[in-house]
């Protein structure tokens, strides 16, 4: 342990004092070295009944030596290239940044592609990631849309305070819209497959960030984090993640509000997997995201350990995830808000190990889940979908489970509140246990088994149909 601990403190000290000291080290050592095998060879080769060959130990000394020298020779080069090249990076990288923080809007579009290049020349993956947290944090800077496109760079307003007049000088960057929208395309453009230099494994960090035209077709996000945490994605322009792959540890829409239709079609959330303690934190989350203006997620695929869409408002005039594949451990929708007119999960299919539509609401014109399969089948005694779970679930509207199939160890409608137009016609109920027990309200619903209530399969409950309405709470009665 204290060799260890002595090998790391000259280690440190020679990284420290720079090539002339480490040079002085490494010929010192070197020296010792050829001495002691010169001495060594002449002990072992040379103590002989005849009279050693003293021109021949020293031939191999001297090649040894000269070994050394050639190393420490090498040592050298390579650190006077490796200080050049860092001072190389602080110099073009420190030019970047002051063109992007230049009043002009000519200059700051040049520091864009001027910072995108030092990242291009220098594929370490540290210098590279800090030329990538530049162009995000210009994203995360705060921004006036409406001023946007403003060719000004100040303006001032005079108010009346208190009975005295107060003139306000209010800054902002010239043109800005045009900056933020370079950045975006130099970052998406550098995320496809095809680009010459891809920045795919660095992390990037756009929270806060405002997205006035978010082009991310076929972008791959494989960094440890992917953050769009409170984006905000304005209206009436372009918002898409078509055939985007995220298979990073964490990807998180958490809060972000979709001000225009985005669209993930046949986007891939494929995070890698975390051990230990940190399987809570990995996944893909939309966690309190609003989409205003609707979603596609139409043949998107979710797998790893979680998938969040807790507390998510889906408020669009359509919001589609048909043919949707969720494979991820957890699949949570708990306590979403589905509204505006046409919701659809037709042919998605549940096949994680838990899924949860638990509290959430349907309050959409119409509401489809036909043909969907929620949960896989149970295998021998063990099986892949232990829960799928509607508790407590409001369905106001035309929802439609219509051919759909219910499989894994149990499915619950526990609490469920049915009241417009529900059909569960030609579902089949496959799960070992199915419970539609306690209804806060039971309007509308359709099954095969309606007129003949003993046709209902035994796995269903409860026994007695249709269900018994939970019990009035007293204010209710009152």
């Amino acid at each position: 342990m204290r060799r260890r601990r002595l090998g790391g403190a000259v280690s440190r000290t020679a990284h420290r004092s720079g090539p002339p000291v480490s040079a002085l080290v490494a010929v010192v050592g070197g020296l010792a070295l050829a001495g002691v095998t010169w001495w060594g060879l002449f002990h072992f080769l040379g103590a002989t009944a005849e009279t050693p060959n003293q021109l021949d130990l020293g031939k191999i000394s001297l090649a040894v030596t000269a070994g050394v020298f050639g190393a420490v020779a090498l040592v050298v080069a390579y650190r006077r290239q490796r200080d050049a090249e860092r001072g190389r990076f602080a110099e073009v990288f420190a030019a970047a940044a002051r063109q992007l923080g230049d009043p002009d809007v000519a200059v700051r579009i040049a520091g864009v592609y001027a910072m995108a290049g030092v990242a291009d020349e220098f594929s370490a993956r540290w210098r590279r990631q800090q030329c990538v947290d530049v162009l995000c944090g210009y994203l995360r800077l705060p921004y006036q849309p409406e001023e946007g496109a403003s060719h000004l760079v100040s303006k001032s307003q005079r108010i009346e305070d208190h009975g005295t007049a107060v003139e306000r000088v209010y800054t902002f960057r010239q043109n800005d819209r045009q900056v933020r929208d370079t950045i975006v395309r130099v970052i998406a453009e550098r995320l496809r497959p095809a680009a010459e230099t891809q920045w795919c494994d660095c992390d990037f960090d756009f929270s806060d960030a405002v997205f006035e035209d978010a082009d991310f077709r076929h972008a791959v996000f494989a960094g440890r984090n992917t953050r769009f945490t409170n984006a905000v994605f304005l209206s009436g322009r372009t918002v898409t993640f078509e055939q985007a792959r995220f298979v990073g540890e964490r990807v998180t829409f958490r809060g972000a509000v979709f001000r225009s239709a985005a669209v993930f079609d046949r986007a891939v959330f494929a995070h890698t997997e975390a051990g230990g303690t940190d399987r809570d934190n990995v996944g893909a989350t939309f966690t309190e995201a609003t989409f205003g203006a609707g979603v596609s997620f139409e043949s998107a695929q979710f797998r790893g350990a979680r998938t969040a869409f807790d507390r998510t408002t889906f408020a669009g005039e359509r919001t589609g995830f048909a043919n949707a594949s969720f494979a991820a451990a957890l699949t949570t929708f708990e306590r979403a808000v589905f509204d505006g007119r046409r919701v659809t999960f037709t042919g998605a299919e549940f096949t994680g190990a838990r899924v949860t539509f638990a509290d959430s609401r349907f309050y959409a014109e119409s509401a489809s889940f036909e043909c969907a399969h929620l949960g896989a089948q149970v295998r021998w005694r063990t099986g892949r979908t232990q829960e799928v779970s509607f508790a407590r679930t409001e369905y106001h509207g035309k929802v439609s489970f219509a051919d759909a199939v219910f499989a894994g160890r149990s499915v619950t409608f526990v609490g469920g509140d049915f009241f417009g137009d529900i059909s569960f016609r030609r579902a089949a109920f496959d799960a070992r246990a199915i419970t539609f027990e306690r209804p806060k309200a039971w309007v509308g619903v359709q099954f095969d088994w309606d007129a003949s209530p003993a046709t209902k399969p035994a796995n269903i409950t409860p026994t007695a149909w249709p269900p018994t309405l939970a019990e009035s709470t007293p204010e209710l009665t009152s």
